[in-house]
């Protein structure tokens, strides 16, 4: 078991590491629109969406893998009113590859965040 720490993603905000990697995969921990810096980004849920994947880059490029490795995908959102919205934004980053994915709304995230995703990956 491999423990996944990048300063390109913000660190974790509690007693947990920002991902594992066991044998050949690599699991996230949920990642929120935070800064790499630990700053909550205040815009709309697309931009925070877009945050949220600059971080799932940084922590997938540290423990070997890409978006193109992803096979799970859970999105947690704060209202599904922005589905359509954090829908379109997850379609950049996954146009071709679509990896299996499970989207709930929540009552609440850290940080008051709109958005939250946690991946499972296939370790290059």
């Amino acid at each position: 078991m491999k423990v996944v720490q990048t300063n390109l993603a913000p660190a974790a905000i509690g007693p947990y590491s920002q991902g594992i990697v066991v044998n050949d995969l690599f699991y996230s921990s949920g990642q929120i629109p935070l800064t790499a810096s630990g700053e909550m980004v205040v815009g709309d849920v697309k931009e925070q969406t877009h945050q949220v994947f600059k971080n799932l880059q940084a922590v997938l490029q540290e423990a070997g893998a890409s978006f193109e490795t992803v096979v799970k995908a859970t999105v947690f959102i704060k209202s599904m009113d922005d589905f359509g919205a954090i829908n379109e934004v997850y379609g950049e980053y996954f146009s071709t590859h679509k990896p299996a994915r499970s989207c709930v709304e929540v009552a609440r995230l850290p940080k008051d965040a709109l958005v939250e995703i946690e991946v499972i990956a296939l370790v290059k």
